[in-house]
């Protein structure tokens, strides 16, 4: 089956709320009649998802919201946390979950961003879940094998039909803002990998359907040449995705255009 290409941005601790809501009118217009072939998704800051709702609904934007994270309880005593609900109430549509970042500073796990993934599908987000290895781990060449571990432990314990409608981002740490990246088809054998390893969890079926973004340091004089890689399905993009050229750029180079 044919996968619907995804470009998903995050914009890390960057933008305020009305700086967030001048982006997504920006990305709109540059977007406006590039939207039907790709999913266009923006994950700005807790603080910003309320304003740019309003920008989508009242624009009438066809973009998906995401949150860069959440915890995976209801509600409770847990100072700081943002709980399932209270994103879908502001009309988001996906949440990013184990991105490398909140791995290394803030000690997520493989065992925690698993209960991120079930709560996100319980809660009607489609998670999009991170992976990817150190410089060190791929000098070792333990690039699959890591990987591997990181899908069997995050994608553990799905319903078939959610293991097909999750989003897996490869990005590579040693990649991420760093202005340097693997070659594409280097790229694609992890997304290819990573493919083959929900396959065995779910079936080919469902690895079929799966989409597999890459991310790391992601510009639009490189996206074409990842998008035309067969098991890439797209982007989670970072630094340019904080500027609406760049980022409809990348956008457009994923729906052909």
């Amino acid at each position: 089956m044919e996968r619907r290409m995804l470009v998903a941005g995050n914009w890390k601790m960057y933008t305020t709320s009305g700086e967030g809501a001048v982006l997504v009118q920006d990305i709109a217009e540059e977007l406006r009649d590039d939207l039907d072939d790709v999913e266009v998704v923006v994950c700005p800051p807790f603080t910003g998802i309320k304003a740019v709702s309003t920008v989508i609904e009242l624009d009438h934007v066809h973009m998906g919201l995401g949150a860069q994270d959440m915890f995976w309880e209801a509600e409770g005593a847990f100072t700081g946390a943002i709980a399932p609900r209270m994103l879908t109430e502001l009309r988001c549509t996906h949440v990013i979950v184990g991105h490398s970042e909140r791995r290394e500073f803030f000690g997520e796990t493989d065992e925690t961003v698993n209960r991120k993934v079930r709560a996100a599908f319980d809660a009607g987000l489609t998670p999009i879940m991170c992976c990817g290895e150190t410089l060190a781990t791929r000098d070792a060449l333990r690039t699959d094998s890591f990987v591997h571990g990181q899908i069997m432990a995050g994608a553990a314990g799905l319903s078939a039909d959610e293991a097909a409608r999750l989003v897996i981002a490869y990005e590579p740490i040693w990649a991420i803002g760093s202005g340097r990246t693997p070659t594409p088809e280097s790229a694609n054998d992890v997304a290819r990998a990573i493919r083959a390893t929900i396959g065995a969890m779910y079936g080919p079926p469902t690895a079929l359907q799966l989409r597999v973004l890459y991310g790391g340091s992601v510009k639009p004089e490189n996206a074409k040449l990842f998008f035309a890689e067969p098991d890439i399905d797209g982007a989670l993009v970072g630094g340019a995705a904080l500027k609406a050229d760049s980022f409809s750029a990348i956008a457009k180079a994923a729906c052909g255009t």
